[in-house]
C-alpha cells in the first residue's frame, strides 16, 4: 500500500549530538508530503524510522490509491 504522510511529530530528545531547529524542520519537510511505500501503520513507521534515523512520537497520513 501507498501512504502520504500528513503530519508527523519526531521524538528529537535523548540524541547525543545535537540537532539545530533548521535540521529538525528539515526532516519533518522532508517527510511530510513524501509518499511512502509499506504493509500497514507498524511498517510505515518502521520505514521512516529507518530512514531518518529518529522515533515517531505521532503521525497523521492518508492512504494513496492508485
Amino acid at each position: 500500500m501507498q501512504f502520504q504522510v500528513t503530519s508527523i511529530e519526531y521524538d528529537f530528545t535523548g540524541s547525543e549530538d545535537e540537532i539545530t531547529s533548521a535540521e529538525m524542520n528539515d526532516i519533518i519537510d522532508d517527510t511530510v508530503g513524501h509518499i511512502w511505500e509499506a504493509d500497514d501503520e507498524d511498517d510505515l513507521i518502521e520505514e521512516i524510522t529507518s530512514w531518518t534515523g529518529w522515533c515517531i512520537k505521532s503521525i497523521d497520513y492518508r492512504h494513496v490509491l492508485v
